[in-house]
């Protein structure tokens, strides 16, 4: 587990592998019943942990001006990490779904505690591995990353100008 600092608000990360009930916990999710409330994104789709930063500032700043476009805090995080308006697209797509194997979870304002570890049946590994075992072919398709972009900046940089920017356009 990593926790970084974000305008005051405290985002915890947690990277797991070989999970087993992925299922359960979107089935919670969309009930509405997952307690405590954290954000599983499908870490396939994360080569890094800096534009999950950027979508953590872009929900905390939605927050504070009361204008969060999902029910709750944590979705918004899903959503904004999608380079995708449309919010079921980017929540099926970037959220998790109940085959995966490989999440991120994510909460913000508090730490990952006991609670959410209770709640996951798998392997915590290293955020490390993001790099290692991202889809880089299925990033490069669902955000339109040509090679020549990769040129001259990351994956993860490309990733996080259309977080940024996505907005604006």
């Amino acid at each position: 587990m990593k926790v970084f600092e974000i305008d005051g608000t405290i985002l915890s990360l947690a990277l797991f592998t070989d999970v087993t009930n992925s299922k359960e916990l979107l089935d919670s999710m969309q009930a509405g019943t997952l307690e405590p409330e954290v954000a599983f994104l499908n870490a396939s789709l994360i080569p890094d942990v800096f534009p999950v930063l950027a979508a953590s500032h872009k929900t905390i700043l939605s927050k504070s001006r009361e204008s969060l476009k999902t029910r709750t805090l944590h979705s918004e995080l899903v959503y904004n990490y999608s380079g995708s308006k449309h919010i079921t697209e980017s929540l099926k797509r970037f959220g998790i779904s109940e085959s995966s194997t490989y999440i991120l979870v994510a909460r913000l304002g508090a730490s990952i505690d006991e609670a959410v570890y209770k709640l996951i049946n798998g392997k915590e590994t290293d955020l490390e591995e993001l790099e290692g075992r991202a889809d880089q072919a299925q990033i490069q398709k669902l955000y339109k990353i040509s090679s020549l972009e990769l040129g001259i900046s990351s994956l993860a940089d490309a990733i996080t100008c259309r977080i940024a920017s996505r907005d604006a356009l």
